[in-house]
C-alpha cells in the first residue's frame, strides 16, 4: 500500500472532498446559468410601471382639455345657480307685492321684503357652495372625474399609484381653489393657471401638488 496518493473512487475519478456529484452542498454558491430561487429579477430602466398607468408613463392632460372640462362644469354650475336665483328673486318680489301702499306700515313691509331678498340670496349662495362641494369632492374622490372631465376624457388620479384619489385628497384639491376665490377670484384663477409653471412634466397645479394628484387623459 502506498501513502500520499489521492484516494481513487470505484469509477476511476478522483473524489473532491469539497464537492459531491450532481448537487451543490449546503452553503455553496450555485453555478452560473440558472437563476437563484426567491430572488426577484432586476427591473429595467425607465419609467416604472405602476397600477393605473397602462404601458408605463401616464399621458398628462393638456391644458386645453382641462380648460374645456372647467368650462363645462362652470356651465353646469351656472344652470343650477340660475334656477336657485330665480326662485329666490321670485319669492322676494312676491313679498314686496303683498305690501299695501295705503297701509301705514308700507315702508316697513318693503324693508322686510328687502331683508327677505338678501336672506334668500345668501341662502342661494350657500346652497350653491354645498352643491359645488359635493359635486367636485365626491365625484373626483369616488369616480375620479366630474361631468366636464368625462366629456373631454380626463381623469384625476393619485399621482403615485394611478388609482382614484379618494375623498381625502379630493377634498384638499377642491378646498384650495375655493380659498383662493375669497380674494375676488384672483387666487382661484392663479391656482387653475399654476400647471403652466410646473417644472415636473406632470402639469400639476398647486392644488394637485398639495393633494398628491394629477390629471391624465385617455
Amino acid at each position: 500500500m502506498s501513502f500520499g496518493s489521492p484516494q481513487q473512487n470505484p469509477y476511476g475519478q478522483p473524489q473532491d472532498p469539497q464537492q459531491g456529484y450532481g448537487y451543490p452542498q449546503q452553503g455553496q454558491q450555485p453555478g452560473y446559468g440558472y437563476p437563484q430561487q426567491g430572488v426577484p429579477p432586476q427591473q429595467g430602466y425607465g419609467y416604472p410601471q405602476q397600477p393605473g398607468y397602462p404601458g408605463g408613463a401616464p399621458r398628462v392632460a393638456s391644458m386645453g382639455r382641462r380648460l374645456g372640462a372647467r368650462l363645462i362644469d362652470g356651465a353646469i354650475y351656472g344652470v343650477v345657480y340660475t334656477v336657485l336665483a330665480i326662485g329666490g328673486i321670485a319669492g322676494a318680489v312676491n313679498s314686496a307685492k303683498n305690501c299695501d301702499p295705503n297701509a301705514a306700515d308700507y315702508q316697513t313691509c318693503l324693508n322686510n321684503a328687502g331683508s327677505d331678498f338678501v336672506t334668500k340670496f345668501g341662502a342661494v349662495i350657500g346652497v350653491l357652495a354645498v352643491i359645488g362641494l359635493l359635486y367636485e369632492w365626491l365625484m373626483v374622490g369616488l369616480v375620479g372625474r366630474t361631468l366636464g372631465k368625462m366629456a373631454v376624457g380626463l381623469h384625476v388620479v393619485n399621482a403615485e399609484t394611478g388609482g382614484k384619489p379618494g375623498l381625502g385628497k379630493s377634498f384638499i384639491r377642491w378646498v384650495i381653489p375655493m380659498v383662493g376665490a375669497i380674494a375676488c377670484g384672483i387666487g382661484q384663477l392663479l391656482v387653475y393657471l399654476s400647471p403652466f409653471w410646473d417644472k415636473s412634466g406632470r402639469q400639476q397645479g398647486w392644488h394637485d401638488k398639495a393633494a398628491g394628484t394629477m390629471v391624465v387623459q385617455n
